[in-house]
């Protein structure tokens, strides 16, 4: 079983940059996906980046060119560069990994994006 932290949340203006990072205290899978999805009150939660092992990403249409989605050399951690954020960016935004062995969630870091 893995466990997903999120970190890298906070508030900022319009225009300004956030990085966040998901450590995941168990990475054995080796096919997965690890992910970012965002949700604000009474919506659903939403797709924002994702990326395969085989280096496949996926993108909200919302957020292309703004946010992009990388891991470190072990590929137990996920990052999120969010550049150009928006108010519309506001929302707790969640760690996914999704693998065979299962589909795990972070806890959610909030990012607030002032306007």
């Amino acid at each position: 079983q893995a466990q997903l932290e999120e970190s890298g949340g906070g508030l900022v203006q319009a225009g300004e940059s956030l990085k966040l990072v998901c450590t995941a205290s168990a990475s054995s899978f080796a096919i997965n996906t690890m992910g970012w999805y965002r949700q604000v009150p009474g919506k659903q939660r939403e797709l924002v980046a994702t990326l395969s092992t085989f280096g496949q990403t996926n993108f909200a249409d919302s957020v292309k060119g703004r946010f992009t989605i990388s891991t470190d050399s072990a590929k137990d951690t996920v990052y999120l560069q969010m550049n150009n954020l928006k108010p519309e960016d506001t929302a707790v935004y969640y760690c996914n990994l999704l693998s065979l062995q299962g589909n795990f969630w972070g806890r959610g870091t909030q990012v607030t994006v002032s306007s």
